[in-house]
C-alpha cells in the first residue's frame, strides 16, 4: 500500500492520523486497524486515512524527489552530457558497477561492495576524478534525492530576473509609468524614460538613486511591458488591462432562460434616416447562454432609452409573428423546432417565426444607465425575473452577448451596403454614401436573418453531448433541452405592456394632467378631479403611465382601472411623435422667440417639424424625426394589441387631425400656414 510519506505502509508502522499517533496493527484488502498511543483500536478505510489533512507516516524515509524530465530538455547538451556523466560515476560507487554493464561483469577492485566500503570506494573515485571526497559524497546525496536533476550545475539553472541587475527603485518607478499608460495615448519608450527617472527623482531625491544607461532602460523598459501592449494598439492596451487577474470561466446554463445576458451597442452599418442623412444604430439585443438564441433584437437611433430595454423584455416574452411577405420557411411549423408539441401549449405558436420563446430566469445586465433604470428594473420585478448586475469594466461578466455581437458584425453587417468596419482604420472610403438601408428595412433584414441564418446555424459553443465533435443549432440545442426542461408560456395582457412603461406621478386637476409642458384630458377622468389618490407616500398623486416614443395619450391607473387620455393638443399634429421630438420642437420654439411653455405654440412649432421633413430640415432635426419614424414603424409585441381603455378610446391622431383640414377654409387656423409664418 502505498503512503504519502513512504513508499510502502507495513504492519508496525506509525501514522500520524486524526491529531494522534496510531500504529498499523493489521491490513485487510481496503481496511486498515490502527491502535493508538493510548491503546484505541479502530478500522478506517485506506482511502479515508491517507485523504486525511493530518496524515503521515512517520519514522521512515521520504520518496525520493521525481527528475524534472521538462527542465532536464532546456539545458544546454553540454550541461546534459557532464550531468550524465556524474551519475555514471554515482552508481559505479553505489553498486560497485556503471549503468548498462553487461550482466557477469565483475566490479573493479577499488569499487567492490564486498570488499570496500561506501566512504572508501568514494574516496577512490575522488582520486581517479582528481576531485575532493566531499564533493563526490555531495553528488551522492544529491542524486539520492533528485535524479540526475541533482547532478547538474546549479549555476546554469538559476533563474534570472527579467529586470537584470536594475535597482529596485528604478524599476518600481518604471512599473508604474507603464500602469499610467494604460488609458492615455500611446507614446515612446522616451517618454516613460523621462517621465520614471522625474518619478525615481521626485520620490527619492535628484542623484540618490543610480541610473541606468540608456540602452538598459530600452532593456528594462521591453521586459516589463511584455503583455501590456504599452507601445501599441490603446484599444487593445485597455482590453488587456480590464481582463480579471483570475482564472476566466466560461458562463454555463444548462437550461433555456437559465441565464439571459442583454446589452446594447452601436451597430457597424450606416443608415439613411428619412431626411437622407446618414447615421449609426443602436442595437440591442438578449441572448440566451444555454442555447445562444437571440431571444430579441431591436434597432434604434443612436440613443437607447430605458423603455427600449423593458420593451425587448415584452418582444422575447411572446412568440415573434409571422409578416406578410415572409417565405413559409421561416415559420416555426416548417423548422426543427418542436412545433405540434409548442403548439399544444400555446395556441400562439400558430403563426410563429422559427425563433424560442424563452422566459428568462435571471438577465445579466452592465452599468448602463439603460439597464439600470427604475424603468427596467421594474418590469423585470413586474415578470419575475431576477437581475443580476456585471462587475464594472468587466465584459467577461457577459461575455456570451460581447462575442454575438461579434458574431452579428461578422456574419451579417458586413456583407450590407453601408458597412464601416469595427474601428477607423477598417473603415472604407465615403461609407456615408454607400448607405441605403432605412432602420424599419435593416431591422427587417436582420429579424430575417436571425432566423434564417443565426438560429439554423451551427454554433461553436453548442455541442452534441453524444457526438461532442459535432456542433449544433441554437434551434437544434433549444429542442433538446426544452424536452428535459419544459417549455411554460408567459402571456402577455395589455395590462402588462402598460406596466412596462415609465412611471410619473400628478395630479388630476379640472384641466386634466400636466407632464413636461403637456396637458392630458378625457371626460372618464371627471370622478378623479382634485381627489386624492390614497398613495400617502406620493402625496395623493396619480399614477400616470406613458411611451416614451409616443407622446399623444397617457395611462391613468385609477381605482376602477385604466383611463387612457389623450393630449388635448393632439389635433393640431399630423402624426405620432416622442419625447425627444417634444424637447427639440421647444428649442426651435425659444428659437424662434417663441414661449416655450406655451404647449399651443409648440404644437404649431411640432407640426411643422413633422410635415417640413421631405424639404431638408437641418441635420439635427433629421435625426430627432428619424427616431421618432423608426420607433413608429417598429412593430410591438403581440401582447400590446391587446391594450383597450376603461372607457371610450382615444381618437386617432390621424382621425383627430381631418377636422382641423376642414375648418381651414373658414380662417379659424390653419396649422401649416401659421408654422410658415413662424418659423
Amino acid at each position: 500500500m502505498t503512503a504519502g510519506g513512504g513508499s510502502v505502509l507495513r504492519p508496525g508502522d506509525w501514522v500520524s492520523f486524526d491529531a494522534d499517533d496510531h500504529q498499523v496493527v493489521g491490513l485487510a484488502g481496503t481496511a486498515v486497524r490502527l491502535r493508538s498511543a493510548g491503546g484505541a483500536e479502530s478500522v478506517v478505510l485506506a482511502s479515508y486515512l491517507m485523504a486525511a489533512p493530518d496524515f503521515a507516516v512517520t519514522g521512515v524515509e521520504p520518496l525520493p524527489e521525481m527528475e524534472p524530465v521538462g527542465l532536464l530538455e532546456t539545458l544546454p547538451e553540454p550541461a546534459r552530457t557532464a550531468a550524465v556523466k556524474w551519475q555514471r560515476h554515482v552508481v559505479e560507487v553505489e553498486t560497485g558497477l556503471p549503468p548498462g554493464a553487461e550482466p557477469g561483469t565483475t566490479p573493479r577492485s577499488e569499487y567492490d561492495p564486498v570488499a570496500r566500503s561506501v566512504v572508501e570506494r568514494a574516496q577512490a573515485k575522488a582520486d581517479e576524478l582528481g576531485v575532493s571526497l566531499r564533493t563526490v559524497m555531495d553528488k551522492r546525496s544529491r542524486y539520492a534525492r533528485q535524479g540526475l536533476w541533482g547532478l547538474v550545475d546549479q549555476r546554469l539553472v538559476r533563474v534570472r530576473e527579467a529586470t537584470g541587475r536594475a535597482d529596485a527603485r528604478v524599476v518600481a518607478a518604471v512599473r508604474q509609468v507603464l500602469e499610467d499608460q494604460t488609458q492615455v495615448s500611446t507614446g515612446t519608450r522616451s517618454r516613460v524614460i523621462r517621465r520614471a527617472v522625474k518619478l525615481v527623482e521626485a520620490t527619492h531625491g535628484e542623484g540618490v538613486v543610480p541610473l541606468p544607461s540608456r540602452n538598459t532602460f530600452y532593456r528594462l523598459i521591453d521586459a516589463l511591458s511584455s503583455g501590456r501592449h504599452s507601445f501599441g494598439s490603446a484599444v487593445t492596451r485597455r482590453q488587456t488591462a480590464n481582463r480579471p487577474q483570475g482564472p476566466f470561466t466560461p458562463t454555463f446554463a444548462d437550461r433555456p432562460g437559465e441565464q439571459v445576458q442583454i446589452d446594447s451597442t452601436p451597430l457597424d452599418v450606416m443608415v439613411v434616416l428619412d431626411s437622407g442623412v446618414t447615421a449609426r444604430a443602436d442595437l440591442t439585443i438578449a441572448v440566451d447562454v444555454a442555447t445562444r438564441t437571440i431571444c430579441a433584437a431591436v434597432l434604434r437611433p443612436v440613443g437607447t432609452k430605458a423603455v427600449d430595454a423593458s420593451l425587448l423584455l415584452a418582444r422575447m416574452l411572446v412568440p415573434e409573428p409571422m409578416r406578410p411577405g415572409w417565405s413559409a420557411s421561416l415559420a416555426m411549423a416548417s423548422s426543427r423546432l418542436p412545433h405540434r408539441q409548442l403548439l399544444n401549449v400555446d395556441a400562439r405558436m400558430d403563426q410563429a417565426a422559427a425563433k424560442p420563446v424563452i422566459v428568462p430566469d435571471t438577465v445579466v445586465i452592465d452599468g448602463g444607465k439603460v439597464f439600470i433604470s427604475d424603468t427596467f428594473v421594474r418590469a423585470c420585478e413586474r415578470l419575475g425575473i431576477s437581475v443580476q448586475r456585471a462587475r464594472p469594466r468587466t465584459p467577461t461578466d457577459k461575455g456570451v452577448v460581447e462575442a454575438t455581437f461579434s458574431a452579428i458584425n461578422t456574419l451579417f453587417c458586413q456583407h450590407l451596403a453601408g458597412y464601416t468596419g469595427r474601428d477607423v482604420t477598417r473603415r472604407g472610403d465615403r461609407i456615408e454614401q454607400a448607405a441605403v438601408w432605412t432602420i424599419p428595412e435593416l431591422q427587417e433584414l436582420l429579424e430575417k436573418w436571425l432566423l434564417a441564418g443565426w438560429q439554423a446555424r451551427p454554433h461553436d459553443a453548442l455541442r452534441d453531448p453524444f457526438r461532442p465533435g459535432k456542433a449544433v443549432s441554437p434551434n437544434d440545442k433549444y429542442a433538446s433541452l426544452v424536452a428535459a426542461a419544459g417549455y411554460l408560456p408567459l402571456v402577455l395582457r395589455g395590462e402588462d405592456y402598460l406596466e412596462l412603461l415609465p412611471v410619473a406621478w400628478r395630479a388630476i386637476n379640472d384641466y386634466g394632467i400636466r407632464i413636461g409642458h403637456r396637458t392630458y384630458d378625457a371626460p372618464e377622468l371627471g370622478p378623479w378631479r382634485r381627489q386624492h389618490s390614497g398613495h400617502a407616500a406620493k402625496r395623493g398623486l396619480w399614477e400616470v403611465h406613458y411611451d416614451p416614443y409616443d407622446l399623444s395619450r397617457v395611462f391613468v391607473r385609477t381605482s376602477g382601472g385604466w383611463i387612457t387620455a389623450p393630449w388635448v393638443h393632439l389635433p393640431l399634429v399630423n402624426g405620432p411623435f416622442a419625447d425627444f421630438t417634444w424637447d427639440h420642437a421647444r428649442r426651435l420654439a425659444a428659437a424662434a422667440g417663441l414661449d416655450d411653455s406655451n404647449e399651443a405654440a409648440v404644437a404649431r412649432v411640432l407640426e411643422a417639424l413633422l410635415t417640413r421633413a421631405e424639404h431638408g430640415p437641418d441635420t439635427r432635426s433629421a435625426r430627432v424625426l428619424a427616431r421618432t419614424r423608426a420607433a413608429a414603424a417598429l412593430p410591438g409585441p403581440t401582447a400590446a394589441s391587446d391594450i383597450a381603455p376603461s372607457s371610450n378610446p382615444a381618437p386617432d391622431s390621424a382621425a383627430a387631425a381631418s377636422p382641423s383640414a376642414e375648418v381651414v377654409p373658414f380662417g379659424v387656423f390653419d396649422p401649416h400656414a401659421e408654422a410658415e409664418r413662424w418659423l
